[in-house]
């Protein structure tokens, strides 16, 4: 493609400036200098997976419950083991992130346990979301065993009778149980698995007492803005401070380090298109490395860069775009995870229990 710009960002060498936040919480967001990560140039640092579109939960803040994008996948509920294998060869190659996410309970895929194993027998890193209630002790050992990254679950509360009414069809107690084997597994068999909590910082709830019940429990608990992907009700969020400020139009950091793919193999642009609006290539047609270079990516990266973005009708339309942060950011969760994980399974030597351990 003609006129191709250079995204490439040394971010490691920018200084940052602070948007909308108190010093002393020092939470960073904006940088001076954007575009593709120094780790994300030759593949993309992630692969989110729409890996299912079958869940045993009707929680209101899903964006699946409150739409039809279920119904528009009964072709494909489940990704096929053909389509994932390609995903995971491919980021096998690079050690990029396997994220199994997407619109259900990636547990109730019938091959679930056996094609994580695989991902990570073919060197990818592979990151779990899940709403922790369909755990045996043999499947949690498995993928203990099997080194997998990390097991975020989406717990949303910090006690039953908050749980009944953000996370229906789930059953609290039984997600208690499987946390705590799930954290007792892995410590026993000094697993390198981070398992983390997460909840939505949505009204009517107490994010800051959710976060002190599971703090202990867990290597981290991540605070989550409550998102719309333009379906749920935005004033449903606790927390409707940007990030990034909306006139200053700084480039979406997600497509400059990650991309997005449906059971059917097709890469969708973003996160935000959880609907499969946009079509950037299909696996089965091309590599993920030629659609990560290829033109329609170079057209995304090349407008946000130009701070041009809102001309994008899917950008423009993104009320989302406002809490994607350049620092605050998943790679940020597994550092700290990881920081607490070693504490936990490996005794400290003396640098670190003087509290010189590095980032890793």
């Amino acid at each position: 493609m003609k006129g191709k710009v250079n995204w490439v960002s040394y971010l490691e060498k920018q200084s940052v400036e602070m948007h909308g936040m108190k010093k002393d919480n020092r939470i960073l967001h904006k940088q001076k200098i954007y575009g593709i990560k120094p780790q994300a140039q030759k593949f993309p640092m992630m692969c989110v997976l729409s890996f299912i579109y079958v869940c045993n939960a009707k929680c209101p803040n899903c964006p699946y419950t409150n739409s039809q994008i279920r119904a528009d996948y009964k072709d494909r509920p489940f990704m096929e083991e053909s389509t994932f294998k390609i995903i995971a060869d491919q980021c096998g190659e690079y050690g990029a992130w396997v994220r199994i996410s997407g619109g259900g309970e990636p547990m109730l895929h019938p091959k679930a346990v056996e094609l994580m194993e695989y991902a990570k027998n073919v060197g990818a890193k592979v990151g779990l979301i899940t709403n922790g209630s369909l755990f045996t002790e043999a499947s949690s050992t498995r993928l203990l065993e099997a080194q997998i990254d990390m097991i975020e679950f989406s717990v949303d509360a910090g006690d039953s009778k908050t749980y009944a009414k953000v996370r229906r069809g789930l059953k609290w107690d039984v997600l208690l149980r499987n946390v705590k084997r799930i954290a007792t597994i892995r410590n026993r068999l000094k697993s390198s698995t981070k398992i983390i909590a997460s909840s939505v910082n949505q009204v009517d709830v107490d994010i800051d007492a959710i976060a002190k019940y599971w703090e202990p429990l867990v290597d981290n608990f991540q605070k989550r803005k409550y998102l719309t992907w333009g379906i749920n009700d935005p004033s449903k969020s606790a927390d409707p401070a940007p990030y990034l400020p909306l006139t200053e139009r700084i480039p979406c950091p997600f497509i400059f380090e990650r991309l997005n793919i449906d059971s059917r193999g097709k890469v969708m642009v973003c996160g935000f298109d959880i609907a499969g609006k946009t079509d950037m290539g299909n696996i089965h047609e091309r590599s993920i490395k030629e659609i990560w270079h290829g033109e329609e990516y170079q057209y995304y990266r090349q407008m946000h860069l130009s701070r041009r973005g809102q001309e994008i009708e899917l950008c423009r339309n993104c009320p989302d775009w406002q809490y994607r942060s350049w620092k605050h950011n998943y790679w940020k969760i597994v550092k700290k995870a990881e920081k607490k994980r070693r504490s936990q399974v490996e005794p400290l030597d003396f640098q670190e229990s003087e509290g010189c351990v590095k980032d890793v």
